[in-house]
């Protein structure tokens, strides 16, 4: 099957409503430099907000509702995506990312050069929020939720600005960036993201560095038997190699504690989840980089099927994993990684002829582009690069990760 036989372009036209404008973060912030509204205000009118479901469309979702705080601002359960839209059971094609440790997640950029690896090599796409990228900061993330038709699905700002006017909170509003600061619909809007993105820089909630591997790194606790093994298996090239996507070292030359992702793009080639209304149509392919969502790059067809690399923080508190969150434990994610090729009737379809369909949520051509570095560079024969004790040694290690450590 061909890309033109797909008629990839007109699929990816005809899959979302037209593109969302972006916010004006730029706009806002030198709106925040002259009117120097009071940080702490514009965090807890953020916090206010983020918890309102009277900002949606519905009535009944907030911000919290896909990033529960129970669930390191990630979500609630085990569902692959989360129900929105204007009724409340809309349902998109992407599973909700953790809002935790995005603090230092730079601007998307198609060639990235990082100093902590070796600054003369080109690593390819990298940064950006959503799993595109396609929002430079958390202001601009922001916006896309409360306008997007899957999520808090309001029209425009027009309607989110309405519901501000009406809100409880209007006068706190108003008290936070000036008397006038609901008047005109543009500005009103920019200082409703501002608020999101204020609150979101709270580190106790959003980036509290406290986890039981945070502690060790501060020489405060030590990793047990099985947990060490299981950081080895990280680490190993060989092996897991899982942190040369999700570094698990103090930045060289920053200091900084690692946030478990490169913030790269890669195409890992995960199963198609046929519980998504979006996949009942087997022309539909979610392609990240490539669209249907972000539309700037979808002539890129080296980027196609690439998603950004979440941190894996806290992750052993998440129950849908991978972009499309077709599958349910750490278990799973890390058998699919030891052998996506080595036993690929366990996680993929079987086309028309019955035969199984290697990465079946890819078309054609773009398979090419499923990334083939270690554990994936197993051939039919080979052992996985993991075996059972191993992996559970892996996993025992990810549960370091959870923050709220107490030794």
């Amino acid at each position: 099957m061909t890309l033109q036989r797909l008629g990839l372009a007109m699929l990816l036209a005809a899959a979302v409503p037209p593109g969302l404008p972006p916010a004006q973060a730029a706009e806002a912030y030198a709106m925040q430099a002259a009117r120097q509204p009071d940080f702490r205000q514009m965090q807890r009118l953020g916090r206010t907000m983020f918890f309102d479901p009277a900002l949606s469309a519905s009535g009944e979702q907030s911000c919290a509702s896909c990033h529960d705080p129970a669930s390191a601002y990630g979500p609630p359960d085990g569902k692959p995506v989360q129900p929105g839209g204007r009724d409340g059971q809309a349902l998109g094609f992407r599973a909700t990312p953790s809002l935790r440790y995005l603090q230092n997640v730079p601007p998307f950029t198609e060639h990235r050069f990082d100093d902590d690896v070796d600054e003369s090599v080109d690593q390819g796409p990298a940064g950006g929020h959503d799993w595109d990228g396609r929002a430079a900061t958390v202001h601009e993330q922001s916006g896309l939720a409360l306008l997007s038709p899957n999520e808090m699905a309001n029209a425009n700002a027009d309607e989110v600005v309405e519901r501000l006017r009406r809100a409880p909170y209007a006068d706190e509003f108003r008290a936070t960036f000036g008397a006038d600061a609901l008047d005109a619909v543009a500005p009103a809007f920019q200082w409703a993201l501002l608020a999101l993105e204020m609150f979101q820089q709270d580190a106790t909630q959003f980036y509290p560095y406290s986890s039981k591997y945070d502690a060790v790194l501060r020489g405060r606790a030590s990793l047990t038997p099985q947990e060490a093994r299981g950081l080895a298996l990280f680490n190993d090239e060989a092996k897991g190699n899982c942190a040369s996507c999700h570094p698990s070292a103090v930045s060289a030359t920053t200091g900084a504690f690692p946030a478990f992702t490169d913030h790269g793009h890669i195409v890992v080639g995960v199963p198609r989840n046929r519980e998504l209304p979006a996949n009942r149509d087997p022309g539909f392919f979610d392609l990240g980089l490539c669209g249907p969502e972000r539309r700037d790059l979808v002539n890129q067809r080296e980027h196609c099927g690439a998603f950004r690399t979440p941190t894996l923080r806290n992750v052993a508190l998440r129950q849908a994993f991978f972009h499309n969150g077709v599958l349910h434990s750490l278990d799973e994610v890390m058998r699919f990684y030891a052998t996506r090729d080595l036993e690929p009737q366990r996680w993929f379809g079987r086309g028309a002829d019955g035969k199984v369909e290697l990465y079946d949520d890819l078309p054609g051509v773009l398979k090419e582009n499923v990334n083939r570095d270690p554990p994936f560079d197993r051939v039919a024969g080979d052992k996985p690069a993991l075996d059972a004790q191993e992996i559970a040694d892996v996993i025992a290690f990810l549960k370091t990760l959870t923050d709220g450590y107490t030794p």
